[in-house]
């Protein structure tokens, strides 16, 4: 009897609402933050107060956390300012790849926070495991090699543990690239064939991904109007060729927000729920323009409630109308027929 996979279903259900759909919010974000917090300070994102990073993420929980289906987090910022208050019904994703990645002239590099494994996400109480893994179908052999050889290294400890991977591929731009930025946003020389490439690799059966957290695949703050004319049916087409790709291989996907406008992300999600998306994993959209007020905590909770909310609750909103409903998977109890065989059968 083939391996039921209880623990990816269950954590895949934690992390969905009841209808099926993926409503999560990311604050795993490291640099980003970082950055922020250093230019309102005045001071080196390498300097940054371990205590400023915990009142951002906390304030982030306590806000967003009931309204979401579930919530990402890293383990050394996150965890320790907001696992405490991340409520009971909100399921919990681990990020495991370190925000330190190696840039070198033929790509980038990604590995694992110092100390941290699927095993320990898993022992932590993690629905999810989430790796990001830079991946340019274009960069030189070598990277290509590592990239792929550490999500499937990564996937096979997910099927030992039973736990979801839930895996974010981006495009970036190479140091060579005159436009060139480490910083986490859409890359100024991404094309959707790059995109499109990378999610074609990383379904295959070898990797284990149990939900893609996918980028648009033209730059999100530049799609026209959805349904309007030539121009939009052409990125739909983009956006189809995606679904596509997710649907043989029987993977749900979600969209990542790359620091667009909130306006800007509900355009992407207009053509994701229309090529069968299952939701969104989406962060900055949500709360950057309220961070904006730091170090005024007060003035950040506040807006955040007030637009950051509304926001969520749109994108969710839309998401029950127009997204696709992902269902848990149990077919493999249909074929038994005596007591023991789940426990004789479940390895």
């Amino acid at each position: 009897m083939a391996n039921l996979n209880l623990g990816k279903q269950w954590g895949l259900r934690r992390m969905a609402t009841p209808a099926g759909h993926f409503t999560m919010v990311a604050l795993d974000q490291r640099p980003p933050i970082a950055n922020l917090i250093g230019k309102k300070r005045g001071i080196a994102p390498a300097d940054v107060a371990f205590a400023d990073m915990i009142d951002v993420k906390r304030v982030l929980v306590d806000v967003l956390g009931p309204h979401a289906s579930a919530m990402l987090f890293d383990p050394n910022f996150a965890f320790p300012a907001g696992l405490e208050k991340l409520p009971a019904h909100t399921g919990l994703v681990v990020t495991l790849e370190d925000h330190r990645f190696k840039d070198t002239a033929g790509g980038r590099v990604s590995h694992s926070i110092n100390d941290w494994s699927v095993e320990k996400i898993k022992r932590a109480g993690g629905d999810g495991v989430k790796v990001l893994a830079w991946y340019r179908p274009d960069a030189e052999p070598d990277i290509i090699a590592h990239q792929q050889q550490y999500v499937e290294k990564i996937g096979a400890e997910c099927r030992t543990f039973d736990i979801p991977l839930v895996l974010e591929l981006l495009v970036y731009p190479f140091p060579k690239s005159e436009r060139h930025t480490t910083d986490y946003v859409e890359s100024p020389e991404k094309m959707p064939e790059l995109v499109l490439d990378s999610v074609r690799e990383f379904a295959k059966p070898k990797y284990g991904v149990d939900l893609f957290k996918l980028e648009s695949p033209l730059p999100g703050a530049g799609l026209p109007a959805h349904g309007d004319g030539d121009a939009a049916s052409k990125a739909q087409a983009y956006f189809d060729d995606m679904g596509a790709i997710c649907k043989d291989a029987g993977i749900p996907w979600v969209m990542l927000s790359a620091g667009v406008t909130p306006s800007q992300f509900v355009r992407v999600m207009q053509y994701a729920y229309a090529a069968g998306a299952n939701g969104f994993l989406a962060g900055r959209a949500i709360w950057w323009e309220a961070l904006q007020h730091f170090p005024d905590l007060a003035a950040f909770e506040a807006q955040l409630r007030a637009e950051g909310s509304a926001t969520l609750k749109e994108l969710s909103a839309l998401t029950a109308r127009a997204g696709t409903g992902w269902k848990a998977d149990y077919s493999g109890f249909v074929a038994m027929q005596a007591e023991g065989e789940l426990c004789a059968s479940y390895v």
